[in-house]
């Protein structure tokens, strides 16, 4: 079923009832480059400058290239990038009504002769199998595709631009499964109508909402050792609809009564979406020094921008 928007509409859990009967839902709206993730900036030496000389400048930017360099590799060589560059879409199942089921075990996905998805359904259908093999290769994880050189190329480069960056990579994905909680079905399910009244207090899942195309999002994802805490489901791709669309997309989605939001990230685009939606919005800003970076990031200072918005846990209808 198609939304007014033209998209397909994404699973969406419709709940009923007391809202006391459920337990709390926070959902956790993240951006990607220079939030989890540094890439443009040290391409761009820009994070090493606001070092005033304490960074190499130089070493940043050759990490930054050999990231870029291997990205790119295995968006190529391993999930479809160069016959769907230009065939972005913003979720990875936004054509799965055109997918019959085909077993794919013998599709030759060089001989297809795929075309623009907008001259006809079966272009659509092409596409939509290379989307469910994506899913099915990030599901699998980058460890059991990649050759032993690519794999040693890519676990030295991920600690060296870890030691680079003072644990920003292995201090985000932290905070991220902080963020998670301890329930780790939260992550991977919007399910949420069987919980139980004396179940735990809050569920949690994080969502990406990333301007970069869908492929070297989800590439990405998996290389910064992201993909066991962000399901493909999760991730979004604003490159053409706008930051403020996926939001509304996300909201939907998750129709729960005690559902509070929270965008994080760095740039002005989610945090316009965020304030036109109504929800908390924590500003990243990678200058050292500053507490809204990695590290430095808690949930407590995240629980405050929560209750700001929705009010503390518990006591959100008291009178002041």
């Amino acid at each position: 079923m198609a939304t007014a928007s033209g998209m397909p509409e994404q699973e969406t859990q419709v709940f009923s009832g007391n809202n006391d009967q459920y337990p709390r839902l926070d959902v956790y709206v993240w951006d990607m480059d220079e939030t989890l993730v540094l890439l443009n900036s040290l391409l761009k030496s820009s994070y090493a400058e606001a070092f005033n000389g304490l960074k190499d400048v130089q070493k940043g930017v050759e990490i930054g290239r050999t990231w870029e360099n291997l990205i790119l590799q295995i968006c190529d060589d391993y999930f479809f990038y160069e016959q769907i560059e230009n065939y972005n879409k913003p979720f990875l199942d936004a054509l799965a009504q055109y997918d019959d089921g085909r077993d794919l075990s013998d599709y030759d996905f060089n001989q297809d002769e795929l075309g623009s998805p907008h001259e006809d359904d079966a272009n659509n259908r092409k596409l939509a199998y290379r989307h469910r093999v994506i899913a099915q290769k990030y599901l699998q994880g980058l460890r059991n595709i990649l050759d032993h050189e690519t794999i040693k190329l890519w676990d030295e480069l991920y600690d060296k631009t870890d030691e680079y960056t003072d644990r920003w990579l292995s201090s985000a994905r932290t905070f991220l499964k902080e963020c998670s909680g301890e329930d780790k079905d939260a992550v991977s399910s919007v399910a949420f109508a069987n919980t139980s009244s004396n179940s735990t207090n809050s569920k949690h899942v994080n969502v990406l909402v990333t301007s970069g195309s869908i492929v070297p999002s989800l590439v990405k994802c998996m290389l910064f050792h992201l993909d066991s805490l962000i399901t493909h489901g999760n991730v979004y791709s604003s490159w053409e609809v706008g930051k403020i669309q996926c939001f509304r997309w996300i909201k939907e989605r998750f129709n729960h009564p005690n559902v509070r939001f929270c965008a994080i990230g760095d740039g002005w685009e989610e945090c316009e979406a965020a304030e036109i939606m109504r929800w908390p919005f924590v500003k990243i800003d990678p200058r050292p020094g500053k507490l809204h970076r990695f590290p430095g990031l808690t949930l407590t200072t995240v629980s405050h921008y929560f209750s700001v918005v929705y009010g503390r846990p518990g006591n959100e209808n008291d009178e002041e």
